[in-house]
């Protein structure tokens, strides 16, 4: 598995490496409460955006992770991040996660092909065998949108985390193996262009 930073292109979206010159674009969308609802740490003035964004870059120093940020083709717009992380190269094994979208383009195709992006880079370049995916027990609409993915839901984790309110979070997990990829790939691209052909998604 070669990890390095690299720009992924689809029709809708396009993630590029994280970088500290995405902090005024996110900072502009990014800081709703209700984005950080379920996440472990909190994230609600540009300090702690700049902070995040940070963490990340150390992630991908380190060669534990590889954030990007996730922008809107049409307006150009940087409109949330996500990340590889876990990255297990002997195991082949990846996590997709810490995905953030500005509610203005939630429900929208953005998710759909950003994972289709992610996922195909995970298996189809990195050759993994696993693709994990993790969200809050009561984050229902979260584990309702991996669902519909093609994610199998695998168990809880029971007191997996210490959340930045105190409140102790149980986790589930979902998966994607090899022998899965190629129909849920075929069903993310039928998602995506249910009319037609799929879009043309590659790295670039």
């Amino acid at each position: 598995m070669n990890v390095e930073p690299i720009i992924l292109k689809g029709r809708y979206v396009r993630l590029e490496p994280l970088s500290l010159r995405h902090l005024p674009d996110l900072s502009k969308v990014g800081l709703d409460p209700e984005l950080w609802r379920w996440t472990p740490s909190q994230v609600s003035t540009v300090q702690e955006m700049e902070a995040y964004i940070r963490a990340a870059l150390e992630g991908q120093a380190a060669g534990s992770t590889l954030p990007f940020a996730t922008v809107d083709k049409d307006s150009e717009r940087t409109i949330g991040s996500t990340r590889f992380m876990n990255i297990d190269r002997d195991n082949r094994r990846v996590e997709i996660g810490s995905t953030w979208i500005a509610p203005a383009w939630q429900r929208t195709a953005v998710n759909t092909e950003a994972k289709l992006l992610m996922m195909q880079h995970a298996f189809e370049t990195w050759r993994c065998i696993r693709v994990e995916l993790k969200t809050d027990l009561l984050n229902e609409r979260s584990r309702q949108a991996i669902l519909r993915l093609g994610a199998l839901e695998e168990g809880t984790l029971r007191n997996h985390m210490i959340t930045s309110t105190g409140r102790i979070r149980h986790t589930v997990y979902y998966s994607v193996i090899e022998s899965e990829w190629p129909v849920v790939k075929r069903n993310l691209q039928n998602r995506l262009e249910p009319a037609g052909s799929p879009p043309s998604v590659k790295p670039g």
